[in-house]
């Protein structure tokens, strides 16, 4: 049954968390191997993965003729991060996790649960409307999303200036995807070696932030796992207002039925592992990102269950 290979293809990330938790219970890695784990993705592997993926789902003819769906997905993630700062305002949430409370509240988990996920749905057929998303969602996360995570752990320039600006905004993989878009644009294929390395390298995206997320939760104490308003707030805009802003925007268009669907499933993906990466790296609350992103994961279980049901009505 399709629900049920989806729900095995959540419990493989469990698993591969779970790994990362028992070897460090048993000191074969430590908080340290996940910082160097952490620098590894976001300046190694999501470059790589970006670049390899995009190059080869990807035709400049294909990316022009599905340009045309980009802004669903786009206006929704605006409609959820401006919700998620009038949210945070209302809640008097936390300064110093507000950055990270906008981007667990408007971004998914497309790649990592949401495209085996949506595979597992609705067939192969789905990758190109799953990679829409996430050329959205990636693009939002690594420019306005990473801006308000450094900003919670102070690394943003008090003083303006086009050149901190450019420096917040400017990460690998931001500069992966526009290099990305850059060589299909003009029709440039790099030499197969240069593809090669990309694609092993790439592989490393996905296992290595859920062993960073096993080696966080191993640290974490159960005061720190708790569910507070903040955190609760984050999964109804996970589950909830997130794929509803994606249907309401759907309502009146010819898109078809098969994108809607695969839109709205990603758009109710847990929390993007990433943002537990990029909160330990700049500084930021990593243990509430894990916490929380951690939750949104099991819930997922009983979520995409129910969104395949209503689906079927």
């Amino acid at each position: 049954m399709p629900i049920m290979q989806a729900l095995q293809s959540v419990l493989t990330i469990f698993l591969i968390i779970g790994l990362g938790f028992f070897l460090t219970k048993i000191k074969i890695l430590n908080p340290d191997v996940g910082s160097i784990f952490s620098k590894i993705v976001i300046k190694v592997s999501l470059p790589c993965f970006m670049i390899y993926n995009l190059l080869t789902t990807f035709s400049l003819e294909s990316l022009i003729s599905s340009s045309n769906m980009l802004f669903i997905p786009f206006i929704s993630m605006l409609i959820n991060f401006f919700l998620g700062f009038i949210i945070s305002k209302f809640l008097n949430v936390d300064k110093n996790i507000r950055g990270t409370f906008y981007c667990m509240f408007s971004l998914s988990n497309t790649i990592f649960i949401g495209l085996p996920v949506s595979v597992s749905l609705f067939g192969n057929e789905s990758i190109p409307y799953v990679l829409i998303y996430y050329i959205v969602n990636t693009l939002l996360f690594w420019s306005v999303g990473v801006y308000f995570i450094k900003k919670d752990g102070g690394h943003i320039e008090k003083t303006f200036s086009i050149k901190n600006v450019l420096k917040n905004l400017c990460t690998p993989p931001l500069i992966a995807f526009i290099v990305a878009i850059i060589l299909i644009s003009f029709k440039i294929t790099p030499p197969k070696f240069v593809m090669d390395t990309c694609m092993y390298m790439g592989s490393l995206t996905t296992p290595l932030p859920l062993l960073f997320i096993g080696i966080t939760l191993h640290e974490l104490s159960l005061k720190d796992l708790k569910l507070d308003l903040t955190g609760l707030t984050v999964l109804i805009g996970r589950f909830i207002i997130s794929p509803m802003v994606v249907a309401l925007l759907m309502r009146n268009t010819y898109l078809p039925l098969l994108t809607q669907e695969v839109f709205i499933i990603i758009a109710a993906m847990p929390v993007m592992t990433q943002v537990a990466i990029i909160c330990k790296v700049y500084d930021a609350d990593y243990k509430f990102a894990t916490s929380i992103g951690s939750l949104s994961t099991i819930l997922s279980l009983i979520f995409i269950p129910i969104y395949m049901l209503l689906f079927s009505i």
